[in-house]
């Protein structure tokens, strides 16, 4: 494991950064707010890492089409309203990152966020020169469509046996498997070891720092 891998891609929310009760929270109150029943909180979670409009598409079926636009700004703008720093990443994260980049590695972002609420929170967390390439869903195909990770090995001339994703959510994991690219689990975000498992990752981890454990 140690030399096996090239390029490691990174989700951000949950598996970085524990924003994964906030997105909950902010994606309940949004359809609350236009009359919708509140949906439990691992039915928010599990829409976690979908791009925003298919998150909500899928948590409220029934709204149409204007509705559930109103509903995407609504949450956009209730997630906007919580500044973030390196204090939210988990625990020795931002030093993880730190040290992959030092050892060599070729590091990458796939998220479901937008590109502006993403240049935000690598503006905010300082870490906007840590990720040879970031991609998010409203510049590409959401997940878990392996698009954002083919442009990622594209862009960095990493080929899938040499590519590492990990993530928090089953779309993370179902992502690299449709790219045909290994994957590891972290049970700290989005869905717990029995939902991740059904997709092979090599492993799952309690805490993304784990990693390290593994790769250095």
């Amino acid at each position: 494991m140690k030399k096996r891998f090239d390029l490691i891609v990174f989700d951000w929310d949950g598996t970085l950064i524990n924003t994964i009760d906030w997105i909950a929270y902010c994606l309940q109150n949004a359809g609350e707010q236009y009359g919708f029943l509140k949906p439990e909180l691992q039915a928010a979670k599990d829409v976690i890492g979908l791009c925003i409009d298919n998150a909500v598409a899928a948590l409220y079926p029934d709204a149409d089409g204007d509705t559930q636009k109103k509903i995407v700004t609504l949450y956009s703008q209730t997630y906007a309203s919580k500044k973030l720093s390196q204090d939210d990443f988990f625990p020795g994260v931002y030093e993880m990152l730190l040290k992959y980049k030092e050892s060599g590695y070729k590091l990458a972002v796939a998220t479901g966020k937008t590109r502006p609420g993403l240049t935000q929170a690598l503006s905010a967390t300082k870490t906007e020169n840590l990720f040879d390439i970031t991609r998010c869903a409203d510049e590409t195909a959401s997940k878990p469509d392996p698009k954002m990770l083919h442009e990622i090995m594209a862009h960095t001339h990493s080929p899938p046996e040499r590519t590492l994703m990990v993530g928090d959510s089953i779309h993370d994991l179902k992502m690299a498997h449709n790219a045909k690219i290994a994957s590891i689990g972290v049970t700290c975000g989005a869905n717990d070891q029995e939902s991740l498992l059904k997709y092979e990752p090599l492993y799952c981890l309690q805490k993304p720092t784990e990693l390290l454990n593994i790769i250095i």
